[in-house]
This record gives structure tokens, C-alpha cells and sequence, in this order.
């Protein structure tokens, strides 16, 4: 697990659940199931997130910060990435991000036949902390990504709870690094390391 001085708020409440050292951190059973894992947790979260948007105008929780969107925002303009592109917004919550990229990048669409691009910011670290076989739902979280993006297409996730080797790992049937994107940095106990990771693959 990635972990640190300081961690994003948005990534403190799933990283502060799992109990998993760096010595097992490769073994597929090592999260500690939770309830962050489960339907019914999520969907009582964006409940509560939902009253408060429509009786105070709060949009909630933006997962990993601003700075999570506009990393990805810059990186889809860094490859000209086209603007009628589909994109899919893995476990959008309560939809911020969605509108942040309609506003600021793509254009609206409701044809889609196929992603050309998948994102990703903690689902995956969720779904690994279900208490129902956590591990069989995570090959199937790979299997429905394959099926649903595009040849060549690509998927952005961020983790606070996967290395960049781990996802490699998880990610290695199908898909290839295409690029490792810079996350904030921190030290402590004279180490430096990172408090999420943040890679792009492309389909095979």
C-alpha cells in the first residue's frame, strides 16, 4: 500500500482501511475487506452527497483533489486526444469529473460504440476491499474494461492503494504501460516515495 506523511484527503478514507505491509503487498488476498468494497456503502454515500448538493449547492467529494483532474485533463491534451472522443468515468460518483471534462475538453455526446478512453480514480482501490471475493472481482473489473475500451485505447488510473508495480501486475494481461504520470511526491524516515500512483495503459 502507498503510504505517507500526508495523503489526500479524498484517498485518506480508503488507504487508512486496508492492513497490508510491503512484504505481502504482491499477495492477492492482502487487503483487509471492508465496507468501502460494497454497493450499499456507496450508494448511502452519494445519497448523503446528493441532499447536501440540493440543499446547500456542495458538489461533494472530488476523489484525489483538483489537481487529479486537471493531471489528466492536461495529459488528454498532451495527446491531442480528439474531442468527440467516448469516455467512460469508471465509478463516476457524483459526476464532477464528468462535467469538469465536458466544460473544459470534450464535446457531448450520447453515441457511444466502444471507449476510446477509461478512467479510473479508486474504484479499482474500492472493489479491491470488497468482502465478497474481492479477488474474482477484480479479474472481472479487468475482463469488463477489455471488453468495453477500444483497441489501442487507453485507461487512466489513479490509486492510493496500488503501487505502479502492482498495477502492472493486475493489469498485465491485455494491456501495456504507456505512460507513468507525476503524482505528489513525499519523504519520511529519510525515503521519498509517492502517495498514489497514477498510470495510463493501452489495449493490446
Amino acid at each position: 500500500m502507498n503510504a505517507g506523511a500526508e495523503v489526500d484527503h479524498s484517498c485518506a478514507t480508503v488507504a487508512a482501511l486496508p492492513a497490508r505491509s510491503r512484504e505481502d503487498s504482491l499477495e492477492e488476498d492482502s487487503f483487509v475487506p471492508s465496507a468501502l468494497g460494497t454497493r450499499e456503502h456507496w450508494n448511502a454515500v452519494y445519497e448523503r452527497e446528493l441532499q447536501t448538493f440540493q440543499e446547500y449547492g456542495d458538489v461533494g467529494e472530488i476523489w484525489f483533489g483538483e489537481e487529479s483532474m486537471t493531471r489528466l485533463i492536461r495529459w488528454m491534451e498532451k495527446h491531442k486526444i480528439p474531442l468527440d472522443a467516448s469516455v467512460l468515468d469508471i465509478g463516476t460518483g457524483n459526476g464532477v469529473f464528468l462535467v469538469e471534462l465536458v466544460e473544459d475538453f470534450l464535446n457531448l455526446s450520447t453515441e457511444l460504440s466502444g471507449f476510446h478512453i477509461c478512467i479510473d480514480k479508486g474504484t479499482f482501490d474500492a472493489i479491491s476491499l470488497n468482502p465478497d471475493n474481492a479477488i474474482e472481482k477484480r479479474k472481472q473489473y479487468v475482463k469488463s474494461l477489455s471488453m468495453v475500451l477500444k483497441v489501442k485505447g487507453f485507461f487512466l488510473i489513479t490509486s492510493c492503494n496500488w503501487t505502479k508495480e502492482e498495477l502492472l501486475n493486475e493489469f498485465s494481461e491485455g494491456f501495456e504501460l504507456f505512460e507513468e504520470l507525476s503524482t505528489p511526491t513525499f519523504s519520511f524516515g529519510g525515503r521519498s516515495g509517492h502517495s498514489v500512483a497514477a498510470l495510463v495503459f493501452q489495449k493490446k
